[in-house]
């Protein structure tokens, strides 16, 4: 059996609406934290945070820019974008020595929120960047979903079980 070391994310490239977005220096995907209730009562000692299935918080993507150039402006808009980002990971077979790359892949869509040109300093880069509010997102590695989450059609899917499934068919849809 292999003794697999996933050691690092080797490249990625971004992918706006299908075409490559070139300028952009790093991304930092969403959290998803749940919506919570705090129950208390009667047969409870204490209280506890109960979260509400497959509904979470507002969930930010922020592209960071190294230099302002006409990609900056063309997440400017008031519109939804997609965002395909590939990427390999890097893995050592600690066994054979022999390293491999693994596929992995982050699909966004979302709309703008905030955009930050950053500044302007000689020899160095702006460190501008934009945000985006997120309605969908899918995370696979090597071609399996791990999680998949959209907020406007009732799914939140984890490891092939979709926990809003009971949701969708009690409201009808």
């Amino acid at each position: 059996m292999a003794n697999l070391v996933p050691e690092k994310l080797n490249d990625f490239r971004v992918y706006k609406d299908g075409g490559h977005l070139v300028g952009v220096a790093d991304l930092q995907l969403p959290s998803f934290e749940a919506m919570t209730e705090t129950v208390r009562g009667a047969g409870i000692a204490g209280e506890y945070e109960s979260p509400n299935i497959g509904h979470f918080q507002s969930m930010k993507l922020t592209l960071n820019w190294r230099v302002l150039n006409e990609n900056f402006t063309s997440v400017m808009a008031p519109k939804v974008m997609s965002f395909d980002c590939r990427g390999a990971n890097q893995v050592l077979d600690a066994s054979s020595g022999v390293y491999s790359q693994v596929p992995c892949r982050v699909f966004v869509r979302g709309i703008p929120t905030k955009n930050e040109p950053g500044k302007m300093e000689k020899g160095s880069p702006y460190d501008g960047s934009t945000e985006f509010e997120v309605s969908y997102i899918k995370i696979d590695i090597n071609g399996k979903t791990l999680v998949e989450l959209d907020k406007l059609n009732y799914k939140y899917v984890v490891d092939g079980t979709d926990y809003l499934a009971g949701v969708r068919k009690a409201l009808g849809m």
